[in-house]
């Protein structure tokens, strides 16, 4: 099977916050929970949730196996394993993972597995006017989608490689940047 992910455009993104509001009624979240965030970085809007990591640092820190990746390569969790220890939610670098305090477990993007199942794409993508987030395997993923922002500006602690393929576009003259395959 072919690994899955998430891509994303920042330069098409309008910032309207549509697959975040998308996902929060989907899956009943409180006020205070997220599973994909919408944030204004100084290149642009993020679009960011769980980037299925290729070396997941959530899931080599799970002391339960509650965290794992699934045949699909998506990273999902099962309730009925955690012990709401958080281990996971402090090793992901992206801010990813929650703590319900409602079901005392951590909590994060599944990638909509149960849409999927059923044919249909996740609903942050379904949600999005413009297009630019995408879901589907890694291999096919466009040449013009940027998954993550530049790392001088969100600077990242760790250095986790996402499960994507991704083109960043120089923001000032649409030139190429930077391609990399990340597999």
């Amino acid at each position: 099977m072919n690994k899955l992910g998430f891509s994303y455009n920042m330069n098409t993104c309008a910032a309207c916050g549509s697959c975040q509001v998308a996902c929060k009624e989907s899956h009943g979240l409180k006020p205070e929970e997220f599973f994909r965030r919408v944030s204004l970085l100084m290149e642009g809007p993020y679009s960011g949730s769980c980037n299925h990591c290729e070396d997941p640092a959530c899931v080599n820190a799970c002391p339960t196996g509650a965290m794992y990746r699934s045949a699909d390569g998506t990273i999902q969790h099962d309730d009925g394993r955690c012990i709401g220890c958080g281990s996971c939610m402090w090793n992901c670098p992206y801010g990813a993972i929650s703590f319900s305090k409602t079901k005392g477990v951590t909590q994060k993007c599944d990638s909509c597995v149960q849409r999927r199942t059923l044919g249909l794409e996740p609903l942050c993508v379904a949600a999005c006017p413009t297009g630019s987030l995408k879901f589907g395997p890694v291999e096919n993923v466009s040449a013009d989608m940027s998954f993550l922002p530049d790392p001088s500006v969100t600077h990242p602690v760790l250095n986790i490689t996402p499960s994507s393929r991704y083109l960043r576009i120089n923001s000032n003259d649409g030139g190429i940047t930077e391609e990399a395959d990340n597999e």
